[in-house]
């Protein structure tokens, strides 16, 4: 199953996800990065002259213009989910991997867990879609692509990631205000990263250095605590629509993710509550 996200960039991000019985895909190469993980099974893949297994859990990074075959690599077949990013996506000149397949779990589970949001139309907005992309990219690219510094050459640390960005804090603050003044209809990291003279990694890296999470999640908190008052006098699905969230669902997940309880539940609760008389 195919599946084509816009607004990740200026290109769109096109995923798959697939159950292979005895089918072995014929040499071939993609235009695109091919990032995936294995699901389920084994499979077998033949990649510049060396042949590579992998099974579940097994991250794999394809690089654009480089054929290769995949297949089953026993009766049992196997699943997975890739995506296919355009070399634009990433920032800098395109990474060149150490390894075909690794074995990271943080890594792999966040492929998934991306690849699972992405692939359900409506479920996240651009910004979310964006900012998840992007981070993903970034922490593959910072273990495991070749970085210059060990190949001899000087490290660029605007593509990989410095330990710490002096402008940090000037740079997480001007995002921060700009999303609470859209929150409604938030420009995306492309716009942010445009105005600010910096690139859209630099951006998201430097915001979660300062705030402890991406510029999505801080959007999506900032809307759920200019929910609660909203909630008192009006229905979930119209407070909904009133901070951003694409529907009274996106508004109770991400409620249920910052509070542990519905919108439906609070507003009973706060309107439920007892008011004591004042001391005079």
């Amino acid at each position: 199953m195919w599946t084509r996200v816009d607004g990740i960039g200026d290109a769109p991000l096109d995923l798959m996800t697939a159950r292979i019985g005895r089918r072995h895909y014929a040499p071939h190469s993609h235009e695109e990065f091919s990032i995936g993980v294995c699901t389920d099974g084994r499979e077998v893949i033949d990649y510049r002259g060396e042949r590579h297994h992998t099974g579940p859990g097994g991250v794999v990074m394809l690089e654009p213009g480089e054929a290769h075959t995949g297949g089953p690599a026993d009766d049992g077949g196997f699943a997975y989910r890739v995506l296919y990013p355009p070399p634009a996506l990433f920032a800098g000149p395109p990474p060149r991997f150490r390894e075909p397949i690794v074995r990271d779990q943080p890594l792999a589970r966040g492929i998934w867990a991306a690849h699972r949001l992405l692939s359900k139309p409506g479920l996240v907005e651009p910004l979310e879609g964006e900012s998840l992309v992007l981070g993903l990219l970034g922490g593959l690219v910072h273990r495991h692509a070749e970085h210059p510094l060990q190949t001899g050459g000087a490290r660029d640390e605007s593509r990989y990631g410095a330990p710490h960005d002096p402008a940090a804090s000037w740079i997480a603050r001007a995002v921060a205000e700009r999303l609470a003044d859209e929150l409604t209809a938030p420009p995306s990291l492309g716009e942010m990263a445009a105005e600010l003279e910096i690139s859209r990694y630099r951006l998201v890296r430097a915001f979660r250095q300062v705030m402890g999470m991406p510029p999505y999640a801080w959007l999506a908190q900032h809307r759920v605590a200019r929910a609660r008052p909203l909630l008192e006098g009006y229905r979930p699905a119209q407070v909904a629509a009133m901070v951003g969230f694409a529907d009274q669902a996106h508004l109770n997940r991400w409620f249920r993710r910052v509070l542990g309880i519905t919108p439906g539940a609070y507003r009973n609760s706060v309107q439920d509550s007892v008011h004591l008389p004042r001391r005079g």
